[in-house]
């Protein structure tokens, strides 16, 4: 059991029944009356974000959330497969569960699966990746003052904005939570 006095962000608890993340949070003392604690929760399974107001004395208990790191191995389908490196033990997630987490992730690579009482409800891959650009304009030399992009497709399909000077077949490092450039490698 967590009190709200003890609230932080990213911590995970039990809330009408339902699983929430911690999102945001601010302890308030007005002037007259009791102290509170004003949340922002995102509910793990649907995404939706609420948000609610706590006493400090108020008890949730905390939710476990496991976290194991497993091996992207192919989509068949709307079937994602993947592998448990420990046990090799294959798995099968569907298109809901995993969304849109997987559009900078190869084949073969390292990603970890989220789960809560053994459903799964996120897919995290790696902070960043390096990929080789497929497709996109032919790269032209200066006006890097200004910070200018343009689209290019990477091999796993997915777009992302990169700098003018950057061209096909080009391997380029991009940050999986944003889906910026970052820099060429």
């Amino acid at each position: 059991m967590i009190s709200a006095g003890d609230f932080r962000n990213g911590v995970t608890i039990e809330f009408e029944n339902n699983v929430y993340q911690i999102i945001e949070f601010q302890h308030v003392k007005p002037g007259k009356g009791a102290a509170f604690v004003r949340t922002k929760l995102k509910n793990i399974k649907s995404g939706g974000v609420v948000e609610k107001t706590f006493r400090p004395t108020e008890k949730c208990p905390q939710a476990r959330i496991d976290r194991k790191e497993m091996q992207y191995l192919y989509a068949d389908g709307d079937l994602f497969n993947f592998m448990d490196t420990e046990t090799y033990e294959q798995v099968a997630l569907s298109k809901d569960s995993v969304g849109d987490s997987l559009k900078f992730v190869k084949e073969n690579e390292l990603c970890k699966v989220c789960s809560h009482n053994g459903s799964v409800f996120a897919i995290e891959p790696p902070l960043f990746v390096e990929l080789q650009i497929t497709d996109t304009e032919p790269g032209f030399k200066g006006d890097t003052a200004t910070g200018a992009t343009k689209p290019a497709i990477v091999e796993t399909g997915a777009q992302v904005m990169v700098p003018l000077f950057v061209e096909q077949g080009e391997t380029i490092k991009i940050d999986t939570r944003t889906g910026e450039y970052l820099s060429r490698v």
